[in-house]
Order: structure tokens, then sequence, then C-alpha cells
């Protein structure tokens, strides 16, 4: 189950970088900063079943973490302020909460981080201005 979540979270994450490519979306950030919390979501609903066998109760705040870190950026967003430093949190907290419970579910939070991480990059690099 664990192997099934990580690869789909991964194949999610790719999935999201073609089509933002390809479509090229007004505010691709946007795209990401969803697809994030969308992805954790499903990781997390993925796991509840095998972290709630394998840790019980904890398994509240084993899955929580991470989803309430995805959800801060999207949160931002909608108050136009610093998103920047939302998306940086976010991606550094399931960075951190992904390694340290890296050898249980942990990895399968990762790839939504590299979205967050993408989307503070994408903001520190000036929009092309298309020719008139």
């Amino acid at each position: 189950m664990l192997a099934l979540a990580t690869i789909g979270a991964i194949a999610a994450v790719l999935l999201v970088g073609v089509v933002v490519l390809v479509r090229r979306p007004a505010d691709p950030r946007r795209v990401a900063r969803w697809a994030a919390l969308v992805i954790t979501v499903l990781v997390a609903a993925v796991l509840t079943p095998y972290t709630v066998d394998d840790s019980g109760t904890a398994a509240g705040y084993l899955l929580g973490v991470p989803v309430v870190a995805a959800a801060l950026p999207v949160l931002a967003q909608r108050f136009d302020r610093l998103t920047w430093l939302a998306d940086l949190v976010a991606a550094l907290v399931i960075t951190i909460w992904g390694l340290l419970l890296g050898l249980g579910i942990g990895g399968a939070f990762l790839p939504a981080a590299v979205l967050l991480i993408a989307t503070v990059v994408a903001a520190g690099t000036p929009r092309r201005s298309t020719p008139a």
C-alpha cells in the first residue's frame, strides 16, 4: 500500500508538471499549490488504514501534519499576501516530516513538497512578457 501511494504521488506530480508545461495556465503556481494539496490529501487517504493499523490514534497527527501544511499555501493565496513564504514553510514542513517518517509513510508525502518548492522557485523568476 505504501509503495502504491508513493508511486501514485510521483506519477501525479509528473502529470501536473506536464499539464503545466503543455497547457500553460495563467497562474501555474496556483495550479501547483492546489495539486500539492490534492495529492497530499489523497496520499493521506490511501495511507489511513495502514497508518491506523500500525499507529492507532497517532495516525491523526502522522497524516494530519502534511495535510495542514499543504493547505497553508492554498489559504495564503486567497489573501494574496506572502504566498511565497507559505509555499516555503509548507515545503519545509512536508519535507522535514517526510524525512522524519522516512522509514514508514513519510516518503509518500515528499513528491507534493516538490510542487511547493517549484512554486517558491517560480515566485523568484520574472515572468516573460509576450511580444505584442
